[in-house]
């Protein structure tokens, strides 16, 4: 095969240690392995061996977040490819850390590895913020279910009653139980709101058997529940200042139906706003994960399960695309209901995902908000067809149908 890159390198990134190979074929001639911590004195001192060599490219395997360092470090000093570790796999049976920088080596040197996305430093900072805000929402709702589950071991059935246990209501009953008052009717007037209204049924629910190990478990979880509603603040608040310099991306992607501005931030974060890493849709589509992966074999289509792609911005889409699929008069109901007839709910949702991603995809490219195409698109569309599969469907169920044009 033909060399591309001459002059190259491959390194095996781990947590605690680098196996580097340099090859190369041209002159001077040099091939050499060697094993590096990943200390930022050894890196810097990596990156000395690689230019004292000539080496003008290098190739490492992106898994976790060890690749990240290295890539901070000899980012301005070399043209960088980070790999996909499934795509660079080598064959079983003869994998060493030796091999594996060598196998790296080899195939960067014949243009054999396809680069995998890396956006820009900022962008890089914001999918940190967005991803904790992610991470905090989640361990919010971890606390809340432990909550119930402590007061129904108490007997306590406040979430059959309350809507929202950490409401208004629930949070001044909880911390009142907390204190220690455990009399149904005293906690049943701390209810606020339209809850009063349900004083009877509360004093009912609030007649359990409280011991002093609930009261401490939820004074533990209510106080960490603080604590991360405090920190998702911070997070919010740094996430609008580091968003400033692309806020009008973000803005122009809320004219999506069902795209709120947090899913917007999640969506400019992880996709970036600088489509040029993407030639078309299809290409941002792969590489989130949103199509039919190619499993086939002897003619015969093995697997239309979906690839592994960016689970955040996969899960962001999905979330909007529910959200959009239930706005009644606009044009994702009528795609999603004649997919969900034929294919399925889930097939039918991710379909409704996949055209949020390209609608983003124009959007940003060419920087227009989203124009709906209206409910009655389809019937718009092919008038005929409809025309013809109504009236079939009519034969079908014993009636005659004659057609008569409206005057214009």
């Amino acid at each position: 095969m033909h060399v591309l890159y001459p002059r190259c390198a491959g390194l095996d990134v781990h947590q605690d240690m680098v196996m580097a190979r340099v090859r190369c074929v041209s002159e001077p001639l040099h091939d050499e392995t060697r094993s590096v911590d990943t200390t930022t004195t050894a890196l810097l001192e990596l990156g000395d061996w690689l230019a004292e060599h000539g080496v003008t490219q290098v190739a490492m395997a992106a898994t976790g977040v060890y690749w990240k360092p290295i890539w901070q470090l000899l980012e301005a000093r070399f043209e960088l490819i980070p790999a996909n570790a499934q795509r660079i796999k080598n064959v079983p049976g003869r994998k060493t850390d030796v091999n594996d920088a060598a196998w790296l080596a080899d195939l960067l040197a014949h243009g054999l590895i396809r680069s995998s996305f890396v956006p820009p430093a900022p962008n890089q900072e914001l999918r940190d913020l967005t991803r904790t805000r992610k991470q905090l929402v989640r361990e919010i709702s971890q606390h809340s279910l432990r909550i119930q589950k402590t007061l129904e071991d108490a007997n306590l059935k406040l979430g059959s009653v309350l809507s929202d246990v950490l409401g208004n209501s629930g949070r001044a009953i909880l911390a009142a139980l907390v204190e220690g008052e455990t009399d149904p009717q005293k906690l049943a007037d701390l209810a606020q709101g339209n809850a009063r209204k349900k004083r009877t049924e509360l004093v009912e629910a609030l007649r359990g058997r409280v011991r002093p190990h609930h009261q401490e478990l939820l004074r533990i979880h209510l106080h960490l529940i603080d604590a991360l509603h405090q920190a998702l603040a911070d997070v919010d608040a740094r996430v609008g200042k580091t968003l400033a310099p692309i806020k009008d991306s973000a803005r122009l992607l809320t004219t999506l139906p069902g795209v709120s501005e947090r899913t917007a931030q999640v969506m400019v974060t992880e996709i970036g706003v600088d489509l040029g890493r993407f030639p078309t849709e299809a290409h941002l589509i792969s590489w989130t994960g949103l199509c039919p992966r190619n499993d086939a074999s002897a003619g015969k289509r093995r697997s239309t399960r979906v690839r592994k792609g960016a689970p955040w911005l996969k899960t962001a889409l999905v979330t909007a695309a529910w959200a959009a699929v239930r706005i009644k008069g606009f044009y994702l109901q009528a795609p999603f209901l004649r997919l969900k007839a034929r294919r399925g709910a889930k097939k039918a949702i991710l379909a409704i995902a996949t055209s949020r991603l390209t609608a983003a995809y124009h959007m940003l490219k060419n920087g227009v908000p989203y124009q709906d195409l209206g409910a009655d698109h389809f019937s718009h569309r092919n008038r005929s067809k409809a025309i013809q599969r109504l009236v079939r469907r009519l034969n079908d169920l014993g009636c005659e149908v004659q057609l008569t044009p409206l005057a214009a």
